[in-house]
């Protein structure tokens, strides 16, 4: 799984978990990423969110190796998942190690 979700009381942890990518978000890391702010907004129980990366690397941006694997709709989802989402909870960017490029997007 290149996501991890957990909770912690009102607190959800969203992990991109891609160690040997140095966390750089492939299309399904996107869809994962979307799918799991999706679920926090959409839980009442959630406070916050926290979107950190695994393993001392937050993000090193977009995979460069999935670069034409799929079809990128501009008026479509961020490549690089909820970054067009507007949500009305406050996320956390924890960030440790490099946010490159899209990884600072995501952090931003």
């Amino acid at each position: 799984m290149s996501v991890l979700v957990a909770r912690d009381g009102p607190v959800t942890i969203v992990t991109i978990d891609r160690p040997a990518k140095r966390n750089a978000v492939d299309p399904a890391t996107a869809i994962a990423l979307r799918e799991a702010f999706a679920a926090f907004a959409d839980d009442a129980e959630a406070r916050v969110a926290i979107l950190t990366g695994s393993e001392g690397h937050f993000c090193a941006g977009f995979d460069l190796g999935a670069v034409g694997t799929t079809r990128y709709d501009p008026d479509g989802p961020a490549p690089m998942g909820p970054t067009r989402m507007l949500l009305d909870k406050p996320v956390i960017a924890a960030v440790e190690g490099h946010a490159v490029a899209g990884g600072l997007e995501l952090a931003l």
